[in-house]
């Protein structure tokens, strides 16, 4: 599979009921940790899309099980559209969805009208913006010791 597809797959599994928007600001996520110039995905991508979409526990999407569970919206079943494909060209070309920005590292549904002020796992990003049901992070000067 291409890393166009892979990516295209992607973002419909994290984004596809989320608007064009919504898909448009996931992609930018994962374009951003691919140009990160320090920390982890720096360290991990290498400026690669491909390896951070591959990045382990990254991406519930790449699971197949999730909590012992059978995961079945997954990249591995789910076909990518040509709105998908279209959007994972616009970020590899190097679109930027504005109101995400060019720094947001981290997205999540908090499946809660309200946003987390912090990443929730290590405080590495705090809360940027919300874009339909997820919740976009920014990095904290934390981030640059991962």
């Amino acid at each position: 599979m291409t890393t166009r597809e892979l990516f295209a797959r992607l973002i419909r599994c994290e984004a596809g009921g989320e608007g064009e928007a919504g898909m448009r600001a996931v992609a930018t996520v994962v374009m951003n940790r691919a140009r990160a110039p320090y920390g982890e995905y720096m360290r991990t991508g290498q400026g690669d899309p491909r390896r951070i979409i591959e990045q382990a526990c990254q991406f519930a999407c790449l699971k197949t099980v999730i909590g012992g569970e059978e995961h079945t919206q997954n990249v591995w079943v789910l076909t990518p559209e040509e709105i998908h494909l279209q959007i994972a060209d616009w970020a590899l070309g190097g679109g930027i969805h504005t109101g995400t920005g060019a720094q947001a590292l981290w997205f999540m549904n908090p499946f809660s009208p309200q946003c987390p002020n912090f990443f929730p796992y290590n405080r590495t990003g705090y809360w940027f913006t919300r874009i339909h049901e997820h919740c976009f992070f920014n990095p904290t000067e934390l981030y640059a010791e991962t």
